[in-house]
């Protein structure tokens, strides 16, 4: 079992840019395919980016391909995601969740963190 932990969420105007980390709690980070999704009320929760385990992969949801960018550290047990450009619409509760395999599925992944919240004004 891995803990999962996100921070950096916040509230920014459009434009400006966000950095949010999630910290992991095992060593064995490195098995997991990562995964960030994001979630507002009453909406599903949606696949916003996803990292292959050793982090030579990487997967977008089109609505953020080009201002977002998903990395890892595995020294670190560290994922994060760049958040560049924000617009209003990427305001939500974003998550981080581990698997065993990429996937865009929230159904795939078993681990998760609480959230946090990211906010962008107009």
């Amino acid at each position: 079992q891995v803990q999962l932990e996100e921070s950096g969420g916040g509230s920014v105007q459009a434009g400006d840019s966000l950095r949010l980390a999630c910290a992991a709690s095992r060593r064995t980070f490195s098995d997991y395919a990562m995964g960030w999704f994001r979630q507002t009320p009453g909406k599903e929760r949606e696949f916003v980016a996803g990292i292959t385990n050793s982090g030579g992969n990487k997967y977008y949801a089109d609505s953020v391909k080009g201002r977002f960018t998903i990395a890892r550290d595995n020294a670190k047990n560290t994922l994060i995601l760049q958040m560049n450009s924000l617009k209003p619409e990427d305001t939500a509760v974003y998550y981080c969740a581990a698997s065993y395999g990429v996937a865009r599925y929230p159904s795939n992944y078993y681990y998760w963190g609480p959230g946090t919240q990211v906010t962008v004004s107009s």
